[in-house]
């Protein structure tokens, strides 16, 4: 056991800064802050109750939050974000639940750069 080696799980996160910007162009700096900081505020509500979700393995409407997920990343131009929220229901959907749980992994791993990330965002301001 002494090859193993331990490989660090590092997500490399694509964003679009276009959709962050269009929305600082149609409603100046002030209103699109506020708009930003909700809907990331949403996205991060939204991500913590499909955790939870998944953690009491309530399944019956998890493939309908992934959706409204993968719809409010893509609107914030979470690139990453709202292809692994679409991959997930799409295992969900296939009753795969082995392709599921790894991606799910990846999801949280996801999230947590893209929301972490976010904090640039915000800054922008067309």
């Amino acid at each position: 056991m002494d090859n193993v080696t331990a490989l660090p799980l590092r997500e490399r996160v694509r964003q679009d800064g276009e959709a962050i910007a269009a929305i600082y162009r149609n409603l100046g700096t002030c209103a699109a802050e506020q708009m930003v900081t909700r809907a990331l505020g949403e996205l991060a509500l939204a991500m913590a109750g499909i955790a939870a979700q998944v953690r009491l393995q309530e399944l019956a409407d998890l493939s309908r939050q992934l959706k409204r997920l993968q719809r409010m990343a893509e609107n914030m131009g979470m690139l990453s974000l709202s292809t692994v929220a679409e991959d997930a229901r799409l295992c969900l959907d296939r009753c795969d639940s082995t392709a599921f749980a790894a991606v799910w992994a990846r999801l949280l791993r996801v999230a947590e750069r893209s929301l972490a990330n976010d904090k640039g965002f915000a800054d922008i301001s067309g």
